[in-house]
Parts: C-alpha cells; structure tokens; sequence
C-alpha cells in the first residue's frame, strides 16, 4: 500500500465515523489495520524494523536504513536511555 492509498484509507474511515457509521472503536480498528498494512508493504529506501524484547520497547516498530539506526529511532521513541534496558533485538518486518 502505497501513501496515498493509505491516507485515502484512513480519509475513509474518518468519513464513516464522522457520519455515524461507524463508532470510535470500529475507527481505531480500521486505521491500526491501514498502518499496519502501510508499514509491512512500506517501499521507501529504508525499511521498517520491529524490535522484540522488554517494555517498553518490544513490539515497538520503526522505518531507519539499517538495524543499528533501528535500534537508535527505538530507544527514542520509547523515551528511555539505552543503557537502562536489557538487551533487545531488531529484525526486518
């Protein structure tokens, strides 16, 4: 899925709720499945990475150009310091 689909998908799903046809559950649903959809067909130069191991980063996923960028952009968006977790893994989606 390419990014303008998505955001037609996610457009979509605003729409129906936004009109009553569908509630803010059924919504959030909807756009989680557009992401996840977005990133494991991502077709960018770099590619997405989902890092497995304990919270707060496990199950975090990423776009960076290689593992070791991966393992910076998790660590940043988990909001915590490298050396206060224990060892965790990236791996390619």
């Amino acid at each position: 899925m390419d990014r303008i689909s998505a955001l037609r998908n996610v457009e979509d799903a605003l729409t129906a709720f936004e009109a009553g046809e569908a509630d803010l559950t059924a919504t959030e649903r909807r756009v989680a499945a557009v992401l996840r959809t977005y990133a494991t067909t991502f077709e960018g130069e770099d590619a997405v990475y989902r890092a497995t191991g304990d919270p707060p980063v496990d199950g975090r996923v990423v776009v960076a150009p290689s593992p070791p960028a991966a393992r910076e952009r998790v660590v940043a968006v988990a909001g915590v310091d490298e050396e206060a977790l224990d060892v965790f893994e990236v791996e390619r989606v």
